[in-house]
């Protein structure tokens, strides 16, 4: 089973924690970063533990929420090797992982509701990475990160 990395700022922390309930239900083993209140905070620190757990190799895939989830995802994608998605519906969520490979799933507490976040972190985490012509893309993305 995949090790998940979790992280939300106080706006997504109540979505974060039923995502962590349904992750645990399903035999997922997960990495908590924070936050653990709604006292306000600052979404980059968590992007930032989350994707460098990616890095260090200690989950395969990650989780960020936040407001909206569009800051959790640009901070996200700043960090070599993530391909972070913000994802709005189920479509979205596939289309991620059978396209783009993406490593961590970016939602928005204030977005999308419990019942359908929840839809699409299933969606997600059921969805392969389809390959084919979508290699030659996902290369040209390692591509660009290796020269900046």
């Amino acid at each position: 089973m995949l090790s998940v990395a979790i992280g939300s700022d106080h706006a997504g922390y109540p979505l974060k924690e039923k995502i962590k309930e349904f992750l645990l239900s399903k035999g997922y083993k997960l990495l908590d970063f924070g936050t653990q209140s709604t006292t306000s905070t600052d979404y980059p620190l968590f992007a930032r533990e989350v994707c460098l757990s990616l890095q260090r190799g200690e989950a395969q895939r990650g989780i960020l929420v936040c407001g909206t989830g569009v800051g959790m995802c640009i901070t996200a994608n700043k960090f070599k090797g993530i391909r972070a998605a913000l994802c709005l519906n189920e479509y979205m969520a596939r289309m991620s992982r059978k396209h783009n490979d993406a490593n961590v799933l970016c939602l928005g507490e204030r977005v999308v509701g419990v019942d359908l976040a929840l839809s699409i972190v299933e969606v997600w985490f059921s969805t392969d990475f389809e390959g084919g012509r979508h290699e030659k893309r996902v290369k040209f993305i390692k591509d660009i990160e290796a020269m900046i």
